[in-house]
């Protein structure tokens, strides 16, 4: 909120991060100031003392910095000694600014976004106001917001964050539990709540005196997205808190496409919903052309107040992304039926969904191919009961290797070293060779098939 109200340009950081992916974001994102609170000390001080953090001017620490690394760093400043320094007058040319979430890229590294909403783009008091108050067809404003999600994804800082604009409060639960997460929602009384299709699935498998002391009263509206939910999970849901939980579709470069409520879920169940007025979604073939309404393809959406979006420092991905200014794919294959509903069924480009997390295969490929007993590796999404999908590598060993379940452990754990750990394979199976067409590109539709057989989407 602080940086918002300056007119700063802020990047939420994963703390999942490892030192080398943070240092990365410093270099890409120019940042001059990084804001440290006292429970991820460990997590930064690494990633201070490499080259790409030069670019920081501040390390502001916020509570009882106990890391001595941290605190000896000559940029250092305590957070309320910087408070004492301020002036308390509002400027009369106060403009608020924004946040770059970071997206991990299909070819490796993060790309940041900016947009609108999502990119730093400064704007006054009075336009962000009018943006909240938009938000009250979603959400009862002013209400009580329950961030039960970290605040780096951007549907829990849209969800979170434009309500406190438009006059609501926000409990913030800092480690998810689903059942202090429900005695918060009733001690608290909580109008709103966002989810993804994990947390409802772990409230789903609460003991039964658990879900029974909950109340739920102040509870009016449940929103659900970052990934596909099992329609069990959803269903079960529904029928423990009533029709008050509505589905959305979108992403951190598009915001929201469509919605889909409860009641028009259980007609329409695995629709994401009909796009909003605002939004036009257009469904083309390979050739880039427009195909008939029913008929699958490339899905590309375009906001009609003319909002779009760029990747910072990477304009071909921009380009990539775009079929012409203004009209973008987040890579989504789908339909939208007679009755206007969207459907998704596959997904064009390389990612993987886990816990609503998106996960690049291209950035875990590389680095599993640098490690000596690999030959050749894929990484891909498969089905998880929990998670909605998990990493898999699919390992083809290096002549003279065995291979074996150790191995397998070590490519792991050779992974959660230079990588966040969600990023890490959960499991690693060995295959004879990993089938590349003639350019060199894995075929991975092939490699996932057997995975995915007898589900009824690819995603």
């Amino acid at each position: 909120m602080a940086c918002a109200h300056g007119g700063c340009t802020y990047v939420p950081v994963n703390w999942h991060w490892c030192p080398d992916e943070r240092a990365y974001v410093y270099a890409d994102a120019e940042a001059k100031a990084i804001i440290v609170d006292q429970r991820f000390d460990a997590t930064v001080s690494t990633s201070l003392k490499d080259d790409r953090a030069k670019s920081l001017t501040l390390v502001v620490g916020i509570g009882t910095t106990s890391d001595a690394a941290v605190r000896s760093d000559s940029r250092f400043i305590d957070f309320e000694t910087v408070l004492s320094q301020a002036s308390a007058d509002e400027p009369s040319d106060q403009m608020l600014g924004g946040p770059m979430f970071y997206t991990s890229g299909t070819t490796g590294r993060p790309k940041g976004v900016r947009g609108a909403l999502s990119g730093g783009m400064a704007m006054t008091p009075d336009i962000m106001k009018f943006i909240a108050a938009g938000f009250s067809n979603f959400l009862p404003i002013p209400g009580r917001t329950m961030l039960c999600g970290p605040f780096y994804h951007s549907a829990q800082w849209a969800f979170s964050f434009f309500p406190m604009i438009g006059g609501s409060t926000t409990v913030m639960q800092h480690k998810y539990d689903s059942a202090a997460m429900l005695q918060m929602i009733d001690q608290y009384s909580c109008t709103n709540v966002h989810l993804v299709p994990t947390q409802m699935k772990r409230l789903l498998d609460l003991p039964a005196e658990v879900k029974n002391e909950f109340s739920g009263a102040s509870l009016t509206t449940v929103w659900h997205g970052a990934a596909p939910c099992p329609p069990a999970v959803k269903r079960g849901l529904i029928e423990w808190w009533g029709p008050k939980i509505t589905e959305y579709y979108g992403s951190t470069e598009g915001s929201i496409i469509s919605t889909v409520s409860s009641t028009e879920w259980l007609a329409k169940g695995g629709s994401v919903g009909k796009p909003l007025d605002s939004v036009e979604v257009i469904v083309v073939n390979d050739e880039s052309q427009r195909v008939a309404q029913g008929q699958e393809g490339t899905l590309y959406f375009k906001n009609k107040m003319g909002n779009d979006f760029s990747y910072h420092n990477d304009e071909a991905k921009t380009r990539d992304s775009h079929l012409e200014p203004g009209v973008f794919t987040t890579g989504d294959v789908g339909y939208i039926d007679s009755d206007g509903y969207l459907w998704l069924s596959d997904r064009k480009i390389d990612m993987i969904i886990s816990g609503g997390v998106n996960i690049y295969p291209a950035e875990i490929e590389g680095v599993i191919s640098a490690h000596p007993a690999v030959e050749d590796v894929a990484v891909i999404g498969v089905p998880d009961e929990d998670f909605g999908e998990s990493v898999k590598a699919l390992v083809q060993v290096a002549e003279g290797v065995t291979a074996s379940p150790e191995i397998a452990q070590a490519i792991i754990a050779h992974c959660r070293e230079l990588l966040a750990g969600y990023k890490a394979p959960r499991s690693v199976d060995f295959v004879q060779h990993i089938p590349r067409t003639g350019t060199g590109k894995i075929q991975k539709q092939p490699l996932r098939a057997p995975y995915w057989e007898g589900h009824q989407r690819r995603i």
